[in-house]
């Protein structure tokens, strides 16, 4: 067995079956860099940023993810649709499968770690089939340092083979050639059939999910966080396209990090990551100026295609949508150097409404906190088929159901106890559409959202009055500095009252329907939580 890179004795891939492979051990990112463009496997940019093709696979393939049935897991796990089960016999068939495929190849594997809060560090050893899959483990996973890796042992490891498909699928209780499976058990990851790197960062997001709360006392969460000068953390949810990576970007604040975060017992908030992996769609520098800077050597750029001049073009989305960026945190200026900090003050739950029917800022109670988080809503606008206007409501409970392998009460129990110790004031904020539906009225400016998010962190909103909201019952302040007043009651944007209300039921019916599935596990404060009304009667009295 060769070994090149940073190697120590006890290091040997020998035990997880693996023979006659020559390693590359933890290779540099130049390094790692220039064996993909030599080997023709990606290109730089005109400013020197790798950029790879992911191939068949732009983004993960949530169809194919599945979770080892056995003594660990089968009481724990919420399993369904987003949980599936597959044997352990079927799983130790298929990783023999892929470690006979990896054996006698050249092949690369990274010592590396998640958990900034040393308390609940995870060492994570993985091999990859590809030399640019191992650069985005640099980038995504904490970094050890040279002692560190000295005696390295893993808790986790991650079996990365773009290249294996499975030719019968079925016989393996798979559904196609393709899977990304965590056995619990054996602690391991295992990737085939697909090169989309994100398969391997929410690979370890999911244990962490399931580990941490069960384990810890920890609640694990799919959100972005920040910490003040007078060291009070915010954290702020959203699915994608909510505004999650724009909003915790803050002149005035350090970036915690921008995506997987626990909160433990003692109220610390800590990163699971040591990098970011950022949408580059339509990027700008004047929208996204951290993350555009962050785009230089030691990034790596998925699924874009290049001007002229070499430079990315961020506006085409001809191979994907989901183009995307990974970088190491360090590529940010503003970040909180130990990726952890205390006191958690305020949540931001951040949705993007294209119904137009939700206020830009509400305070919620802790009832509704739970039950919205358990929601976990957003709007998508309908695709671009012509003629089709109407808004989408997508729900993903606790903002990252594809994550989550418990059921979503147990987080928003979670959750809801932590925000009531802590004393942590939640807010949901509409970072969609005022005056009308898509289409109708207006995104709302972000100039705005972000005088919403200051004066909430300033203590602005602490003492000033506020309206319920009949039909959500949230909680809407009668002032904000820098917002114009009307638009703080979505109500009152409407040139159409009767319009406003009949569209406000639609989604609040919404709301309910998805709730149905969560209410059977939910306490009646949860349950109570939700919008006040699903019936068409008592609307008059408001005309």
């Amino acid at each position: 067995m060769k070994t090149t890179g940073t190697v120590q004795n006890d290091k040997t891939l020998e035990k997880y079956g693996l023979k006659n492979v020559t390693v590359n051990w933890n290779l540099p990112p130049e390094e790692l860099q220039k064996i993909t463009v030599d080997k023709g496997m990606g290109k730089e940019t005109a400013n020197g940023t790798l950029a790879i093709n992911t191939g068949k696979f732009t983004g993960r393939s949530p169809q194919d993810r599945f979770l080892v049935k056995d003594d660990y897991t089968a009481d724990k796990v919420w399993w369904g649709k987003t949980n599936k089960g597959i044997s352990p016999e079927n799983f130790d068939k298929l990783e023999k499968e892929v470690v006979k495929y990896l054996s006698g190849k050249e092949i690369y594997a990274r010592d590396g770690y998640v958990c900034a809060d040393q308390e609940f560090r995870t060492n994570i050893r993985t091999v990859t089939e590809l030399p640019w899959s191992n650069l985005f483990v640099y980038n995504m996973f904490l970094r050890p340092s040279e002692k560190e890796l000295e005696n390295f042992k893993e808790d986790w490891l991650i079996l990365c083979a773009p290249g294996y498909e499975c030719p019968d699928p079925k016989s393996f209780g798979i559904r196609q050639g393709n899977f990304s499976i965590l056995n619990f058990t054996k602690k391991i990851a295992l990737v085939g059939g697909s090169a989309y790197a994100g398969e391997m960062k929410k690979g370890i997001f999911s244990a962490l999910n399931m580990i941490l709360p069960t384990e810890h006392s920890v609640l694990p969460m799919h959100c972005s966080a920040n910490v003040g000068k007078k060291g009070d953390t915010a954290i702020f949810f959203g699915l994608s396209g909510t505004g999650k990576t724009t909003l915790s970007a803050d002149p005035d604040r350090k970036l915690i990090g921008d995506d997987e975060h626990g909160w433990t017992a003692d109220n610390t908030i800590f990163n699971f990551e040591g990098g970011c992996y950022a949408k580059v769609i339509d990027l700008t520098e004047e929208k996204e100026p951290d993350i555009f800077r962050a785009i230089k050597p030691g990034a790596m750029l998925e699924n874009i295609t290049f001007k002229e001049n070499g430079e990315p073009n961020y506006k085409d989305s001809s191979i994907t949508q989901n183009t995307r960026v990974s970088y190491p945190i360090y590529h940010i200026d503003n970040i909180q150097e130990t990726l952890y900090a205390n006191n958690p003050k305020n949540i931001f739950f951040l949705t993007c409404d294209a119904f137009g029917v939700l206020p830009p800022v509400s305070k919620l109670t802790p009832g509704q906190a739970a039950y919205h988080f358990i929601s976990g809503y957003t709007a998508k606008v309908a695709g671009t088929e012509a003629g089709i206007t109407e808004p989408v409501p997508s729900f993903s409970a606790c903002f990252g159901e594809p994550f989550m392998p418990l059921h979503p009460t147990v987080y928003g129990e979670m959750l809801s106890k932590k925000m009531q110790e802590a004393g942590v004031n939640v807010w949901l904020i509409n970072t969609g559409w005022s005056a009308g539906p898509y289409g109708v009225g207006s995104r709302i400016k972000l100039k705005y959202t972000r005088a919403m998010i200051t004066a909430i962190l300033n203590g602005d909103l602490d003492d000033v009055d506020y309206d319920q909201n009949f039909i959500f019952g949230l909680h809407m302040p009668k002032y904000c500095p820098g917002v114009p007043s009307e638009l703080l009651d979505p109500m009152n944007t409407w040139l159409q009252k009767g319009a406003y209300v009949g569209k406000a039921i639609q989604l609040a019916h919404s709301f309910h329907l998805n709730f149905e599935k969560f209410a059977a596990q939910a306490s009646t404060q949860i349950i109570e939580g939700g919008p006040l009304i699903d019936e068409h009667h008592h609307l008059h009295e408001h005309f």
